[in-house]
């Protein structure tokens, strides 16, 4: 078993070897990137400090029109300053190595080094995402044991109608029916209309620092465990009723053993079997699914970092919010081998 954890290891190497290639190489050729945003800050006369502060001056000091051209010795220390006056592999090379050495660049739109704010907001996406997948876990397997237990009863079929109509709803577009209907405005104000925590937070009492939290914490935290609803409690209904119909079931019933454990001794932990196994790769639909609620509810966390980088063409922190969200999802795939032995001992991998 120590031979196939270590190569599935090795073999996370070429994959986010290829992810962040493939994503560096599409950077490379969208157009509205870093350096034409800074041509077009140059042509209106503007510019950020530094040396390419100083460069844009004397380019500004040679041009008099939108239309300008700017003077090929700004645009080669444009290049130089973005890393686009090297050949692709050679720059993705120099990339590689500053990740290596946990330096994810710095970001054009903060000025601020790209590991201080993935750090900064990445406890918050964890915050909410770790909260929607717990609960999302806990209403699931009992109302999926309650659904098998009950098949066909009008339990089973309003409970269906409910968790599919949850199911068909994107946790964004839930996001903003709960901001429009409980927000404020011409309805009820029940929750708050965004962001991690009030203004003045800080200067809270212990008590009403929880109460704020809480207060704006449940409506993004729904919207997070709403896409697995439908998936989690169908999986767990499925898995137990078969294993229901099992021999080893109907032998347990022939001995006279109670129904209940029976049920929640014998069958449930077979049935949970792929249930546990997905938890690895939940981890990377908890970030997946953080770009959108996080910009829905203004919650400044790393989707929401991540979502405003990809329209601004800020790469390096898309480059950054990339390796971590990688890592996550090749660590959530190996977690989850991980998980499926411990849960049934009979599993060997060779």
């Amino acid at each position: 078993m120590g031979a196939y954890f270590a190569r599935r290891f090795l073999l996370m190497i070429p994959t986010f070897l290829g992810i962040t290639f493939m994503v560096f190489l599409i950077t490379r050729f969208v157009p509205g990137g870093p350096i034409e945003q800074m041509v077009l800050q140059l042509e209106q006369g503007g510019g950020k400090g530094g040396e390419t502060g100083a460069a844009a001056t004397a380019g500004a000091a040679q041009n008099t029109g939108r239309g300008s051209r700017i003077p090929p010795e700004v645009m080669a220390e444009l290049n130089k300053k973005f890393g686009f006056d090297k050949p692709v592999p050679v720059a993705y090379a120099h990339w590689l190595w500053d990740v290596v050495r946990l330096d994810l660049g710095k970001s054009y739109k903060y000025d601020t080094p790209v590991i201080d704010l993935v750090t900064a907001r990445f406890p918050v996406s964890i915050y909410f995402g770790l909260i929607g997948f717990t609960l999302a876990y806990l209403v699931c397997i009992p109302l999926g044991v309650m659904k098998a237990i009950h098949h066909g009863s009008a339990f089973d079929l309003v409970s269906s109608v409910v968790v599919f109509v949850g199911y068909s709803i994107p946790g964004w577009a839930l996001g903003t029916l709960l901001l429009v209907y409980f927000g404020g405005g011409s309805f009820w104000n029940l929750i708050p209309l965004g962001g991690f925590r009030s203004p003045g937070w800080e200067q809270m009492d212990w008590w009403n620092k929880i109460t704020d939290q809480v207060h704006h914490t449940i409506a993004p935290v729904i919207c997070f465990a709403i896409g697995s609803f439908a998936t989690l409690t169908v999986l767990m209904k499925n898995s137990l009723m078969e294993n229901l119909g099992q021999d080893y079931v109907r032998t347990a019933f022939a001995k006279g053993l109670p129904e209940k454990r029976v049920i929640f001794v014998h069958a449930l932990r077979n049935s949970l079997i792929p249930v546990c196994t997905g938890l690895g790769h939940a981890i990377g639909i908890i970030m997946a699914g953080s770009y959108l609620i996080e910009f829905t509810f203004n919650i400044n966390g790393l989707g929401l970092l991540g979502y405003n980088s990809v329209i601004e063409r800020d790469y390096a922190v898309v480059m950054g919010v990339l390796v971590i969200n990688t890592l996550l999802v090749l660590v959530g795939n190996m977690l989850s081998d991980v998980l499926y032995v411990v849960v049934d001992p009979r599993i060997r991998f060779s």
